[in-house]
């Protein structure tokens, strides 16, 4: 018989690439699948299932569905070996498949009416999943041969309990990380999951029959910088101590940190509780925490809790919400409706540590103001319509009293005078890039005991240099640790040059990755809107129809884009005109711009004052993540701003460089003329952000402030782009045209008038391959590949670093009075 792996050999060199060059034995059963989440050139996902010897291997560019309308592109490839099932790690660059590998999803099958080797043979296999993540009947049909060389084919979700529409779930996006480490519990006839006897109401629309996942990452808030305005929030507490879920399946009881780490051994107390509430079985998310004697949460009683033998019988458990729930998956249910089902296991019987927090229907403003007289930390606040999802949201909101968060802790400093231990903490945050930079060290807040028992910690950690990049303050003598302990620290404020001050050490943290902790910046949260327009009930028409032929792309695959990167989108549209380009037949069809509504009606897309263009039909303006999807639906492809705030539109505050190349300009000159660019910039004392265009080219952005008309800042705008011409005319051109700019790069200050726009970050671009404008760090510059570097097919790879680089590189407004008299550019006279 033929080797199955020869294939697979030959395209690794496995001294240089750490993937498995062994077969690997059978797993019990024999009848194993693995699903890799795979960043190559382009993000994908690697079906593979164990047949034959080998692992029978598909492609999945888009990754799997659990809509059974969604037929999902598969490529046949060669064979793995078994031994794969367990490959994570990075292929290094240059060879095959360079790139990241996560076990996205793992656990065994089962052929489904008949022999499964003989299925496979004939191109229509039917089969049986039970993983983490994916669940119940599938399909996968070989597609009519042609002349591509590799065999196309299509994964198919079946019908059963297991679906759920593409418009209101995606299980790529909900549960996008790792699954390695975890043991998929193994049935003979896993069938689904159905609800128990126990007696309760209806379930609400939104619930779905589910099995009960091994792991859940919970809903994290974002820091607000006031409350929102409007109806449809209620607030919680903000308990200061550890976030902790409960899976509770039959008799077991599990419980889980927000990382995952199983805390059952350390709260036995609790664990005893829980299970004598009886609950059925689900996920269910609160916070632990100790009360002091005003009934508050003290978290360093928490750590200490922790600390001392028997000290754990003190902790208290605040339940506030169920993503799962008795044999239903309650994720798509309202938050309002959960709580009701939450709220209906709590009786008088119910045990002390067990508590339910409760939630206020009252102004932001009263109740923050009430906790803060309390010294509580502060409030979280929740849209009473929103979902459950498993990562950061805007439904969810903190508003604190003062500011606190952790801090990585990168060394220590002497005692002075009768104190013992320590003297103060050297603290670290890492920026967009990952590099620990200092922020300030904290010295009060300690008592006797703790310092004695951190001291300890800190030594056993020790270690020869900085873990810091980049400057620290000035310490007469500083001892290093490696950056692994955790502070919990309060403060008054950020300084200029990003370090704390007033601060007050709270406790460590063990409940978090050091390498997740960074600065928190509070964003602005727009007013509930009403649920009948987010992305759950938006009526979508023709959501099937492929949008770009070369990605494969659907219009309901472009609204879900929309609808997920919404947060991180629309600060950069807040208050700005904006113009919409429309592809009503995809990108094939005929483009036009849009700048004002006319007879069209859209959601959430807001017609501004005449007064603002006098003359003219009004502008426009996205008013929400409603508008987004509205406009999507509209087939709206990419939102185009102004460089200007509605509240003051004849001043604009930014100047826009669009960096377009000409013919036969290679993408490492488009590099270096940004590099160029901000050189220049940085003389005139001026900082700038950048981000891809989606495109061919990079846009710079320089924050300024609104004290300038649109002549004078375009006019200014102008004059660098001309120095710049005129100082390396082999780089660059000042003039439109491709004549003038084969092999150079045209600097468009053009973008600088008014009325004129630029493709807003975040929005997709009307090109093949649909690429995204993003915010990058300029560090970042040279790793990426052009400006159509993420897609809408691979952006979710991206999501988890937001606007980041830009906070992280500065966008405070700055005046052009000192640039202008630098470059000896006088404004116009009118």
């Amino acid at each position: 018989m033929s080797d199955p792996l020869t294939s697979y050999r030959k395209k690794r060199d496995f001294t240089v690439t750490p993937e498995p060059s062994t077969a690997g034995q059978a797993s019990r059963g024999g009848r194993a699948f693995v699903i890799q989440k795979h960043w190559a050139s382009r993000l994908h996902y690697d079906f593979r299932i164990e047949l034959g010897g080998a692992m029978k291997s598909w492609a999945i560019p888009k990754g799997p569905s659990l809509d059974p309308k969604d037929k999902r592109m598969a490529v046949h490839v060669e064979d793995h070996p078994i031994s794969y099932n367990s490959f994570e790690g990075d292929i290094p660059a240059g060879q095959y498949g360079a790139g990241k590998v996560i076990i996205w999803d793992k656990g065994s099958w089962e052929a489904v009416d008949g022999d499964p080797l003989k299925q496979y043979r004939s191109g229509h296999l039917k089969f049986e999943l039970r993983g983490h993540k994916l669940h119940g009947r599938w399909a996968l049909i070989r597609m009519k041969p042609d002349s591509q060389k590799k065999e196309a084919w299509l994964l198919i979700k079946e019908k059963d309990d297991y679906a759920r529409p593409a418009l209101t779930y995606s299980v790529v996006d909900e549960m996008p990380d790792s699954v390695a480490g975890l043991a998929v519990k193994e049935e003979r006839k896993p069938a689904p999951v159905a609800a128990s006897p126990r007696k309760h109401a209806k379930m609400p629309a939104g619930a779905v029959k589910a099995a009960l996942p091994t792991h859940l990452a919970p809903q994290l808030a974002t820091l607000a910088d006031a409350a929102p305005g409007g109806a449809g929030w209620l607030y919680e507490i903000k308990f200061d101590g550890y976030r902790l879920l409960a899976r509770v399946s039959g008799k077991s009881l599990r419980l889980y940190t927000r990382n995952g780490n199983d805390w059952t051994a350390k709260l036995p107390a609790l664990t005893a509780a829980l299970q004598r509430m009886k609950l059925p079985a689900g996920w269910y998310d609160g916070e632990i925490v100790v009360l002091d004697e005003r009934g508050l949460p003290d978290f360093q009683r928490l750590q200490q809790a922790f600390d001392s033998a028997g000290s754990a019988a003190a902790v208290s458990y605040y339940l506030f919400d169920l993503p799962f729930y008795d044999g239903y998956d309650m994720r798509g249910v309202p938050l309002r409706e959960r709580r009701k089902l939450l709220q209906s296991l709590f009786n008088t019987k119910t045990p002390a540590p067990v508590r339910l927090s409760d939630a206020f229907d009252v102004s932001a403003k009263d109740i923050v103001a009430s906790a803060c007289r309390m010294g509580l930390e502060g409030v979280i606040g929740k849209r009473q319509d929103s979902l459950y999802v498993t990562r950061r949201s805007t439904d969810w909101i903190k508003l604190k009293c003062t500011q606190r968060q952790e801090f990585v802790i990168g060394g220590y400093t002497d005692p002075q005078g009768s104190r013992i231990g320590i003297g103060s903490l050297l603290l670290g945050v890492h920026d967009a890039h990952g590099k620990l930079r200092y922020a300030g060290n904290v010295g009060t807040g300690f008592d006797a005991r703790g310092l004695a028992a951190l001291a300890n910690k800190l030594k056993a950690i020790s270690a020869a240099s900085s873990p810091f990049s980049g400057a620290t303050g000035r310490y007469r003598k500083v001892h290093w640790v490696e950056p692994l302990l955790l502070a919990e620290v309060s403060f008054a404020e950020w300084t200029a040059d990003g370090h704390i001050r007033h601060s007050v050490f709270h406790g460590l943290r063990s409940d978090k990755q050091p390498q997740a902790i960074n600065r928190e910046n509070a964003m602005h949260i727009p007013a509930a809107e009403p649920q009948s327009k987010t992305l759950e009930s938006l009526k979508v028409t023709h959501g099937e129809r492929v949008i770009d032929a070369a990605s494969g792309i659907t219009k309901i695959e472009l609204i879900r884009y929309y609808g997920l990167v919404a947060p991180l989108m629309l600060p950069h549209l807040k208050g700005r005109p904006v113009s919409l380009l429309r592809a009503p037949d995809g990108l094939a069809g005929q483009l036009f711009f849009q700048k004002h509504l006319g007879e069209i009606k859209m959601h959430g897309v807001r017609q501004l004052a005449t007064a603002l263009d006098p003359g003219h039909p009004p502008l426009l303006e996205i008013a929400g993540a409603g508008g987004l999807l509205s406009a999507a639906q509209m087939n709206v492809l990419e939102f185009h701003t102004w460089n200007a705030l509605k509240t003051s539109i004849m001043k604009p505050d930014r100047m826009t460089f669009d960096l377009d190349p000409g013919e036969k300009t290679t993408w490492e000159s488009v590099q270096q003329a940004a590099l160029l660019l901000r050189a220049f910039l940085q003389q005139l004392e001026l900082e700038a952000v950048i981000k891809t265009s989606g495109g061919k080219g990079l846009h710079v952005v320089v924050p300024i402030k609104k004290q300038h008309g649109w002549d004078t800042v375009k006019d200014f705008s102008h004059a660098i782009v001309d120095h710049l011409a005129g100082a390396l005319p082999d780089r660059f051109v000042a003039r439109s045209g491709a004549r003038n700019r084969v092999g150079k790069i045209f600097v468009d200050y053009l973008r600088n008038g008014f009325g004129a726009t630029t493709a807003a970050a975040w929005s997709v671009r009307a090109r093949p391959g649909l690429g995204v404008s993003v915010p990058i760090g300029w560090d970042e510059l040279e790793k990426i590949k052009g400006g159509a570097h993420w897609t809408v097919a691979d952006i979710h790879a991206r999501l988890d670093q937001g606007n980041a680089p830009w906070e992280a590189n500065g966008s405070r407004p700055q005046s052009l009075a000192r640039p202008m008299k630098i470059l000896e550019f006088k404004p116009a006279r009118k």
